[in-house]
């Protein structure tokens, strides 16, 4: 019997789940994942719910790829905000703020097996919002990032750094801000937290 492989993420591509306390450069080309979105704070229960509902979907679809000899560890969480305003971000009220909740998917997830996946979901546990998971492809070409250790709350200097380095390598952002949330909030003190941000640069 050949023992079968589980593909991490995390540990194929590392340049993606990994960034240093300066910012660097970097091209991660085309990536599936599954993802939710919603406008609210981060505290409110459409956020928490939304949470919810994608993290059964990607264990069911995990093990849909198990049964297929397809295993893989079930990656970090990410997210996109944003705000649509003329105000600067942190001047909107968070109950404005947009945000994508995202999970990368190996390539050998299909969009049968995430729609399969969700109605196994709805039809087994009460969760809301579970419908409202889809399964897309981004592309954002040349992204800048960095590490951020600490509070969510306490990212400014370190985004601070970021914009700066972005100036002085003449570029400018065209995409949203994004979190790779390394550390679970759950378990680690807020001083601790590891997070990736990053944005899409042209």
């Amino acid at each position: 019997m050949i023992a079968m492989t589980k593909i991490d993420l995390k540990k194929e591509d590392k340049a993606y789940y990994t960034a240093k306390l300066v910012p660097s450069l970097h091209d991660f080309g085309a990536i599936d994942y599954i993802s939710i979105s919603g406008v609210s704070a981060p505290e409110d229960s459409l956020f928490l719910n939304s949470i919810e509902a994608i993290y059964p979907v990607a264990y069911t679809i995990k093990k849909y790829c198990k049964a297929e000899s397809n295993d893989f560890v079930v990656s970090k969480m990410e997210a996109y905000w944003w705000v649509e305003s003329e105000l600067p971000f942190d001047q909107v009220p968070r109950a404005e703020w947009y945000w994508k909740i995202l999970m990368r998917m190996p390539d050998f997830v299909t969009t049968a097996h995430v729609e399969e996946a969700i109605q196994e979901v709805i039809e087994k546990k009460n969760t809301p919002l579970v419908n409202e998971v889809t399964h897309e492809q981004i592309n954002e070409g040349k992204c800048a990032q960095i590490l951020h250790v600490g509070s969510y709350e306490d990212e400014k200097p370190t985004l601070e750094m970021l914009y700066k380095f972005i100036e002085d390598n003449g570029l400018a952002i065209s995409g949203y801000h994004r979190e790779v949330y390394l550390s679970d909030p759950r378990k680690t003190v807020p001083e601790k937290l590891k997070t990736i941000l990053r944005y899409a640069v042209k």
